[in-house]
């Protein structure tokens, strides 16, 4: 089990490394201003048009770093600073958010499952982790026949739908970026300059992504070598 708490706290420091670094780039981004002067909630509305989306809304939501699409009520949702500002890293953030609203109005198959798995998310999140140190506490050790065992299981099987759900997220982020980069680029929205800048920006955000995923396989294994090795 060392080996596996060494890794668990390599993936600690490597996501907060990125977290460090992704602060820094947005920060450093904020700073390259847009040469056509238009702020991160024109940069929204614009690119709902032109994929044809006029059903999609574009508002402010308070906060830092709060952005995100709602599939429910069809609303993008931009932080204060990047809603009003106008720099390379609100182009990103916005034009990111808005490749979220293209996928929806697409049905694109990754955010489709996404979605479908939400619900159960929402439940078996808040209480995976307390059913494995419950179902282990009754004694899951004792055998396959009982109770513990079975309650730690099902927490487990809980955990696993987190993990599924974190790596689906993958493509899904990084289809949206795709979709941004590719639009800032083809619409001439951006410089070569702003667009590095919002390449360079989005593709720290996507890094965040891919280690919270890897943290979550980690804490499925390490809960599923304490459940089943405890059997032996």
């Amino acid at each position: 089990m060392i080996g596996f708490y060494i890794l668990i706290g390599a993936i600690a420091l490597v996501s907060w490394l990125i977290s460090n670094t992704l602060k820094n780039k947005f920060n450093k981004y904020s700073r390259v201003q847009l040469r056509n002067g238009m702020n991160g909630a024109e940069i929204a509305e614009k690119m709902l048009a032109d994929h044809g989306i006029f059903d999609v809304k574009v508002i402010s939501t308070p906060g830092r770093l709060t952005d995100h699409y709602n599939p429910q009520n069809k609303t993008v949702n931009l932080s204060e600073s990047v809603y009003n500002q106008r720099n390379a890293a609100s182009a990103a953030v916005a034009a990111h958010e808005v490749g979220h609203a293209v996928q929806h109005a697409t049905a694109y198959n990754w955010l489709t499952m996404r979605s479908k798995l939400v619900p159960v998310v929402n439940i078996s999140s808040r209480f995976s982790q307390w059913l494995v140190i419950g179902g282990l506490f009754l004694g899951a050790a004792s055998g396959a026949s009982s109770f513990g065992f079975y309650l730690a299981i099902t927490g487990l099987v809980f955990m696993g739908f987190a993990t599924l759900f974190s790596f689906i997220t993958l493509p899904v982020e990084y289809d949206a970026s795709n979709r941004a980069l590719a639009w800032l680029r083809n619409k001439n929205m951006v410089s070569r300059e702003e667009l590095a800048g919002s390449t360079d920006a989005l593709k720290w955000a996507a890094r965040t992504y891919l280690v919270a995923a890897l943290g979550s396989l980690a804490m499925l294994l390490y809960w599923g070598l304490k459940i089943l090795g405890n059997r032996d």
